[in-house]
């Protein structure tokens, strides 16, 4: 396992503005703390599968990033020590929000970073996960199994496309946002096509929004293409069902980086709800660029815009809930793709953990 230690920061950073999180969490976490956050043992969703997994709910708690690392890295030592004895060694998931923070791969570039990183505006991790630069903070859940891969199939790209599939099938099931994978590329992506499910884009909702009166139709087509009868109206139909394919994975809502050691994977996904998209204008997400970082809660607002609506609220959408949603579709969704059973412990037990000392 390659060691890892966090870059702090230092001072503030003027070239970035500030958002409504910096302040309150500029303050430099000590990497060995453990976190104070107190977490109710959940008993709201229990789902039945063949093998079972200790869940530790903190998804409404904003956990420092060193705590919820030294969490994982205690928890891969006690399930290594299982296997050695070849005793049953059972999965592990956490779920919680960070305090703002970036975090980096092992490989990962300073290149990908839009600041100095002596002056971060954020505290700055170097973790041994795969993958470039990523932000987490407020609004974005969080998730991190700790999956033993002998109980499911030891395949690392079988395991990525399981994570990927777990939130398509909560945004589809939850939020009726289509999402899709983007090939040679992590992660859940949605792009035009996301409208089309949520706003029920048709040629006739396009006249409308244009409202172009039934009379004028004919001498347009007329103008336009020489053609009558509305084949110019299905002309312009397939451009635009053609910018949707175009457009099709623009937007990530969903990142993933992983780090295995002896088939025990570790690290996770991290899915943005409500998160201040800001700071990731301060990177390169992912080290990806010319692409954009979307969130449910943006998605969900476009489309009541893109349907007339002015408000969430005539949309039906109760933004205050919506991590709570999103934290339960993740759950119920997660078990299904991987056939487990929950078992809620109380997160008081994390607080227990402490840093062991690092060879």
């Amino acid at each position: 396992m390659i060691q890892a230690t966090p870059t702090s920061s230092f001072g503030s950073f003027p070239a970035c503005p500030t958002t409504r999180h910096q302040s309150q969490y500029r303050k430099i976490i000590p990497f060995n703390s453990v976190s104070s956050q107190k977490g109710q043992e959940s008993t709201s969703l229990t789902l039945q599968g063949n093998k079972t997994c200790e869940c530790f709910d903190l998804h409404k708690e904003l956990v420092p990033y060193g705590d919820a690392w030294n969490w994982q890295k205690e928890m891969i030592r006690k399930k290594k020590g299982l296997i050695e004895r070849n005793e049953e060694c059972p999965d592990t998931l956490i779920v919680l929000q960070h305090q703002p923070v970036f975090t980096m791969g092992t490989g990962s570039s300073i290149e990908y970073l839009n600041f100095d990183i002596k002056d971060a505006p954020f505290e700055v991790y170097r973790a041994e996960r795969g993958g470039e630069v990523t932000y987490h903070g407020p609004g974005q859940l969080v998730m991190y199994p700790i999956i033993n891969l002998r109980n499911h199939k030891m395949d690392l790209h079988w395991y990525l496309r399981e994570l990927e599939e777990v939130v398509i099938r909560v945004l589809s099931s939850t939020f009726s946002i289509k999402a899709s994978r983007v090939e040679g590329l992590t992660g859940v992506w949605v792009g035009l096509q996301a409208f089309v499910s949520l706003g029920e884009l048709n040629a006739n909702r396009l006249f409308a929004r244009c409202e172009i009166a039934e009379s004028k139709r004919d001498s347009l087509n007329f103008v336009l293409f020489g053609l009558g009868g509305g084949v110019g109206w299905v002309f312009i139909f397939l451009l635009i069902v053609l910018f949707e394919i175009l457009m099709a994975g623009d937007q990530k809502l969903a990142a993933i980086g992983i780090r295995v050691s002896r088939w025990i994977a570790y690290h996770g996904l991290a899915l943005n709800v409500t998160t201040d998209l800001t700071p990731f204008n301060w990177i390169v997400p992912c080290g990806i660029r010319n692409r954009k970082v979307g969130s449910i809660k943006e998605l969900l607002g476009e489309a009541s815009l893109f349907n007339g609506h002015t408000n969430a609220k005539a949309l039906h959408i109760d933004y205050s809930q919506l991590i709570s949603i999103t934290y339960q579709s993740l759950i119920r969704e997660f078990c299904e793709v991987f056939n487990l059973k929950i078992q809620h412990r109380s997160a008081s037990i994390l607080e227990s953990i402490e840093k062991k000392p690092e060879s």
